[in-house]
């Protein structure tokens, strides 16, 4: 078992930043990969970005390449999310998941954990 707590969600004008931190607990931290995850009003899940359990490969979404950064610190068991250049569409909630696999996926049905989601509104 995982468990995930997002935090450092909150309201931010176009243009700003925010850092989405997940820390997690139970299983062993550096042996899972790591996601996070959206959900915009009326809209499905989407994937946002992932890290391998090195933090070695990272992946994202087209969406977001070049203005969001994942990262992880395994001696802290927590993920982060940095978002840059944030855009009105970014509005949504966020997700931290976990994948009980050495290999990233992209789709929501390959992780396992989730946590209960952090709320980004970004106004224009």
């Amino acid at each position: 078992q995982v468990q995930l707590v997002e935090s450092g969600g909150g309201l931010v004008q176009a243009g700003g930043s925010l850092r989405l931190s997940c820390a997690a607990s139970g299983r062993t931290f550096s042996s899972v990969v790591m996601g996070w995850f959206r959900q915009a009003p009326g809209r499905e899940r989407e994937f946002v970005a992932a890290i391998s359990w090195s933090g070695r490969s990272t992946y994202y979404a087209d969406s977001v390449k070049g203005r969001f950064t994942i990262s992880r610190d395994n001696a802290k068991n927590t993920v982060y999310l940095q978002m840059n250049s944030l855009k009105p569409e970014d509005t949504a909630v966020y997700y931290c998941a976990a994948r009980a696999s050495m290999i990233p996926g992209t789709s929501e049905y390959e992780y396992d954990y989730w946590g209960q989601g952090t709320q980004v509104t970004v106004s224009s």
